[in-house]
């Protein structure tokens, strides 16, 4: 019988360290957003750990640990005494900054990250967690208007960087007028509007995310350009017409395959020829068995969805075809909201 290797290398639990402990990344970056480190250090400020602990009103011991920490991560840099934001921090942290990252933290702070608690429930039950299914119809069936705020917040900020990296991969050029379905608050469309001129583009999602909606097409200044117009698209027997381009962003995900395939019959019956549909999402590979950040958010959508789960490429594709597109095609993308876009192409 060989001997063992005497160069095998030993296994160690270091892995399984940094997976038990990532509540730790985020649960400080967290603190530091709602306690407001990374707007006092705007704009080029730079702060020693005591000028900080007294304008955060926070002990030094505290403000020294959360300093540390906001280092290592990389949302900090030092220079001797002083701390001052790292590029990423002023560029998404800082509240009023264009692409503002920062209510998308919230909304996983304070909404998921407590229903996240009961993931060993929400695996035995195979139900939600952040809303209770029979007395609201789905998680964005809801009248309160902080948890409408924390939504639409975190959404906007996750889907503007996307739309941002939408636009480096695909040409909207041939396209002129773009429908958002389940838009939310007009991130997509006030981004591609911005970046492709000639673009029209409409928000269609439920009527009190209207509302929201044109409050940041006017802050924007494309009134005009981008509107809102109310629906459902799971209700409704069919999408608004005269479109060529149909956006379906972090969409698919919050439903079963059933519901998907129906959208999908109702985006291409919109469609003229050359029209196209673009899924943008957290794809899964082929084999399902990555990448973390699609599989990851799959497990997410068992604690806020009765239905939702992550696809892969190919399984979007076979529902497009099904639907009656006559090409399919799927282009990386990297952005932290999608790492692809699956395109339907009708003939």
């Amino acid at each position: 019988m060989p001997k063992p290797s005497q160069n095998t290398t030993p296994l160690l639990p270091t892995h399984l360290m940094q997976l038990a402990t990532g509540f730790w990344s985020f649960k400080t970056f967290a603190g530091a957003l709602e306690i407001g480190l990374f707007d006092l250090l705007a704009a080029g400020g730079e702060l020693t750990m005591e000028e900080v602990s007294a304008e955060l009103g926070i002990a030094h011991r505290p403000a020294d640990l959360l300093l540390a920490g906001c280092a290592s991560l990389g949302l900090l840099d030092k220079s001797g005494p002083r701390y001052r934001n790292s590029a990423l921090a002023e560029e998404f942290l800082v509240q009023g900054r264009p692409y503002y990252f920062g209510g998308y933290i919230r909304y996983l702070d304070r909404r998921e990250y407590p229903a996240w608690q009961h993931i060993v429930e929400a695996l035995r039950t195979n139900r939600p967690y952040t809303w209770t299914p029979g007395t609201q119809e789905s998680l964005f069936d809801t009248e309160d208007p902080e948890t409408l705020r924390l939504f639409w917040d975190c959404m906007h900020s996750l889907s503007t960087s996307t739309a941002r990296a939408l636009a480096e991969v695909y040409d909207f050029t041939p396209h002129t007028r773009l429908l958002d379905v389940g838009g939310g608050s007009g991130a997509y469309p006030v981004e591609l509007c911005r970046r492709f001129s000639h673009l029209t583009a409409t928000v269609f999602d439920l009527p009190h995310v209207g509302d929201l909606a044109r409050r940041r097409i006017a802050e924007a200044k494309l009134d005009g350009t981008v509107d809102a117009v109310a629906g459902d698209f799971n209700r409704d027997p069919a999408l608004p017409g005269g479109y060529d381009v149909i956006v379906l962003s972090s969409v698919l995900h919050d439903w079963d395959e059933e519901t998907g395939r129906a959208l999908l019959r109702k985006c291409r019956a919109a469609l003229p020829g050359g029209g196209v549909v673009l899924i943008c999402e957290l794809l899964l590979n082929d084999e399902r068995t990555g990448p973390p950040a699609a599989a990851l958010m799959g497990m997410n959508m068992l604690v806020e969805t009765e239905g939702g789960k992550n696809y892969s490429a190919a399984e979007y594709g076979a529902w497009l075809l099904d639907a009656g597109f006559s090409r399919v095609e799927v282009l990386p993308l990297d952005a932290a909201g999608a790492n692809g876009v699956v395109v339907g192409h009708v003939g």
